[in-house]
């Protein structure tokens, strides 16, 4: 195996071009070398970017964030644009594995890694999130829900590199958050992952966005239930409601984690939980940070 560094964005897509599908894009390796030593995946060539400076930081162009691919866990978690604009995703970054991972593996090799179970996939799911995808032929933007295709597959053609992912700000009156149950309280895999953007016009529920992990072969967005929940003020009854919808556009399956049942159970109290976290950060409340 050849191991090939970058220094630059143009060398990176000129590389790309020659290499095609012989390249394995590498940044923090997180998922990456751990794949490559059980020997799920051979690439030919090894294409480390994590030095490219332009592929990382966080920048708000026309009321959108836009996160480079090559920007840390660490770093989404603490910046203050994401904290402020897209907590969710900064709650799903600080639990991405440990501090190790965290500190090296990054927002869009979680993304690139296609896990049922990514953290950064729900809360970037109800931002609207965009995929923006750069080679030497051009450019083109895909919706997040697009780009994934099933587990570790995605819609990145050999010659193109995930540049940047962009999404939209939370809107005011609004509350987000993303929870995860695992089966330690860090460096677990989530059992099931919620992300949720709530909207709120006094006590009535307005808008909702919900997405979850780990219940289906790529995290996904929820349409149907988040339609049980609008007009409501998220009592039991619509709760319990949004939860049957989730579980009926989703395929919850036993492994080593857990089992489907556990995960089904699971459903209605995360709703019913980040329910009340969105009330509260929409009013303007201090929640902890998970």
């Amino acid at each position: 195996m050849d191991f090939r560094r970058a220094e630059t964005t143009d060398e990176i897509l000129s590389l790309l071009s020659e290499l095609g599908p012989d390249a394995a894009i590498l940044a923090g390796g997180t998922d990456l070398m751990v794949q490559y030593l059980r020997g799920e995946v051979a690439p030919r060539v090894l294409l480390h970017i994590e030095g490219v400076s332009e592929l990382r930081g966080v920048r708000l162009v026309d009321d959108v964030l836009e996160i480079g691919t090559a920007t840390t866990h660490r770093d989404v978690g603490s910046d203050h644009q994401i904290r402020t604009h897209l907590p969710g995703l900064a709650e799903a970054a600080r639990q991405v594995g440990g501090f190790q991972t965290q500190a090296v593996g990054t927002v869009g090799g979680n993304i690139c890694n296609a896990s049922p179970a990514a953290d950064t996939v729900p809360p970037l799911l109800v931002a609207d999130a965009e995929a923006l995808l750069v080679s030497s032929r051009g450019s083109r933007v895909v919706p997040l829900g697009r780009f994934l295709l099933g587990r570790r597959r995605t819609g990145r053609r050999p010659d193109e590199l995930l540049a940047a992912i962009r999404a939209r700000p939370l809107p005011s009156g609004s509350g987000e958050t993303y929870l995860k149950v695992g089966r330690r309280g860090g460096m677990e895999v989530a059992i099931v992952g919620l992300a949720a953007r709530v909207g709120f016009s006094g006590e009535t529920i307005t808008d909702v966005r919900l997405a979850v992990c780990s219940m289906a072969p790529t995290p996904l967005r929820l349409p149907e239930a988040e339609q049980t929940l609008v007009g409501t003020r998220g009592e039991p009854e619509a709760v319990a409601a949004a939860a049957a919808a989730i579980l009926e556009a989703t395929e919850p399956i036993d492994d080593a984690r857990a089992t489907a049942a556990y995960r089904r159970r699971l459903v209605e109290p995360l709703v019913g939980e980040a329910m009340r976290i969105c009330r509260r950060r929409a009013r303007g409340e201090e929640v902890a940070w998970n």
